[in-house]
């Protein structure tokens, strides 16, 4: 049998070369990391996680991203197993140890025996013998690949950056200041209410702050004026640009969050999240930045219960590459001027970590079943999976495309409606389940 390949090790790449395996599909994995680096990743794991270390709600009952975990799960997900196995506490969300994470899923890989690892820069189309494959390199594409690729479709590749948030080493926080208190108290599996760090900020010390934030030097990119940042990722002075308040009532609002020292809601909040499994490391929440790293220090210190702050990483931007998928590819994600080739993954224009591992699976299983000799059959939209699926390939306006979250709002309407807006959410759920359920007995 012809392998499969697939390029790119990142999660969805990951995710897909698994899937294709444990259907007894011979593999040839390409990753240039090893050989070639990137601007934002450190490792040369696979599905090294370099932005946030959390895979956000896990909450399948009432938030479509808990849901999509749950149906990946139900699927056999790699990337889901290795993220249970390496969770770190973080309230209702679910967060791992970075570290950890990467290294269970580049073991995994390795063991396989029906994958066969290329360390290797592919620098161009896939060679028309290669047969079936699956392109996922992500937002980090090598330029000579994503010129390839430009020249075949004839669309102009789209590029924003993603920002990434600063991490802290966890012994230099005050915790004087700082309190432990997840919003609203809500309780992670265990039952623990205290998952996330709190800095209390008044309403001066807020003002200083976001003065300085405006102030401070900047990275400068001169080849990419205008950058269209992706809402989720948006560094916190450009969020301050917009502004003054725009931080108070995004990632430093202070609702649900009640400091002991007062008694009293402070006026803003910066929360902290554990990054590592030991609980030494905390990442600032929402805290991604395009400042350099000198102003970075001085600004963040500005923040109480940081005065004295030591950073295991400042943040940083990198270049995120994707396609015009609604014009580009068709239902089963196959390229349509080149039907051999498939895309998953963030380069699809689909946003995040579980969403770019969830288009990985499917796009492995679209190739499993060409491979058998079978249809491909996506998804239905009701589901989490298949709603995500139906947007990037075709839902979405193509003229504004940009990289979306799995969210509720991308589900087909109920009919008929429900009767009060607190049964939507409840209903789409077991709308999704029971119609995922149905799939894959088909």
């Amino acid at each position: 049998m012809n392998p499969i390949h697939i390029i790119g090790g990142g999660l969805a790449g990951s995710e897909a070369a698994w899937a294709c395996a444990r259907a007894g599909l011979p593999v040839i994995l390409h990753e240039m990391r090893g050989v070639m680096g990137t601007d934002a990743h450190h490792t040369d794991k696979f599905a090294e996680l370099v932005c946030s270390n959390s895979f956000r709600s896990d909450d399948p009952d009432n938030n479509a991203v808990g849901l999509i975990h749950q149906e990946m799960r139900a699927l056999g997900s790699l990337i889901m197993a290795a993220a249970d196995a390496s969770r770190v506490p973080a309230g209702s969300a679910l967060a791992v140890d970075r570290d950890d994470f990467a290294g269970r899923v580049t073991a995994a890989i390795e063991a396989e025996p029906l994958i066969e690892i290329r360390r290797e820069m592919i620098a161009g189309l896939p060679p028309a013998d290669w047969g079936q494959v699956i392109i996922a390199t992500g937002p980090l594409t090598a330029t000579p690949l994503a010129e390839a690729i430009r020249s075949l479709t004839g669309e102009d590749s789209l590029a924003f950056f993603d920002a990434i948030a600063p991490v802290i080493h966890r012994d230099s926080i005050d915790m004087d200041i700082v309190w432990a208190q997840s919003r609203w108290d809500r309780p992670n599996e265990n039952g623990d209410t205290q998952d996330y760090l709190n800095c209390p900020m008044d309403k001066a010390q807020y003002n200083d702050f976001i003065d300085a934030l405006l102030a401070a030097e900047k990275t400068v990119f001169k080849d990419w004026e205008n950058v269209p940042y992706f809402d989720g990722c948006m560094p916190i002075e450009v969020m301050a640009e917009r502004g003054r308040m725009t931080p108070r009532f995004g990632p430093m609002k202070p609702v649900g969050l009640t400091n002991p020292a007062t008694g009293r809601r402070a006026w803003a909040v910066v929360q902290l999240r554990q990054d590592n499994a030991l609980g030494t490391l905390w990442n600032m929440v929402g805290f991604q930045t395009k400042m350099k790293h000198a102003e970075q220090v001085r600004v963040f210190r500005m923040i109480p219960g940081l005065e004295k702050a030591e950073f295991a990483r400042l943040g940083g931007l990198h270049r995120n590459t994707f396609i015009k998928s609604p014009v580009l590819l068709d239902a089963t994600l196959r390229l349509k001027a080149d039907p051999r080739i498939r895309f998953a993954g963030q380069i699809t224009g689909c946003e995040g970590y579980v969403e770019s591992a969830a288009i990985g699976l499917v796009a492995a299983r679209f190739a499993i079943a060409e491979a058998r000799g079978l249809a491909p059959m996506p998804p239905p939209a009701t589901t989490a999976l298949g709603a995500l699926l139906a947007h990037i390939t075709g839902g979405a306006d193509a003229r504004g495309f940009q990289p979306m979250n799995i969210n509720f709002g991308l589900f087909p309407p109920l009919v008929p409606p429900p009767l009060s807006k607190d049964q939507r959410k409840p209903a789409l759920v077991a709308r999704a389940r029971a119609d995922l359920a149905g799939w894959m007995a088909a």
